[in-house]
């Protein structure tokens, strides 16, 4: 039997709760991807946070992962992010340069607050060009933060999940 694994970034919590029903509906396991240096949850600080980010996007930079993650465990791999200004976060980035994605099956999902995929799962195809990369799904904040469980559902079975 394939294993599958849903590994999500998310500050918020809304790519966490589109992984979690993820990992419900395809009976994955969900790891966190974390950072070694915390982001500031509070929603009250989101301009903070947003500057912070696009000084990691405009910079390149690769903040660090703090947990190990089992990639090699596994033969599918969901992955979930927040869009940042209009791509992934660059903790995503540093995922795809420290772990071995080759002959593995990726699936991305990201939330956003209306930019859609921002092309990402088109970047996720050049960096992983080893690895074969489904159609992903994009989720809407309001739609992530009461769980997307009939966007998932249907993104699924479009899947043959």
């Amino acid at each position: 039997m394939k294993k599958k694994l849903v590994l999500y970034f998310s500050v918020y919590g809304t790519a966490k709760k589109t992984a979690e029903e993820i990992g419900r509906q395809a009976d994955a396991d969900v790891i966190e991807i974390e950072p070694a240096v915390p982001y500031d949850s509070d929603r009250e600080h989101y301009n903070a946070l947003a500057r912070l980010a696009k000084k990691e996007h405009d910079e390149d930079m690769r903040p660090a992962i703090k947990n190990d993650l089992p990639v090699a465990d596994y033969d599918t791999i969901f992955i979930g992010y927040p869009m940042w200004w209009y791509t992934f976060p660059m903790i995503i980035y540093t995922l795809f340069d420290r772990y071995d994605f080759t002959g593995k099956t990726i699936i991305p999902f990201n939330t956003h607050m209306g930019s859609g995929d921002g092309g990402t799962y088109q970047t996720i195809r050049e960096l992983e060009p080893g690895a074969t990369v489904l159609e992903g799904l994009p989720v809407e904040m309001t739609d992530a933060e009461s769980g997307a469980a009939d966007a998932v559902a249907k993104w699924l079975k479009s899947l043959n999940f």
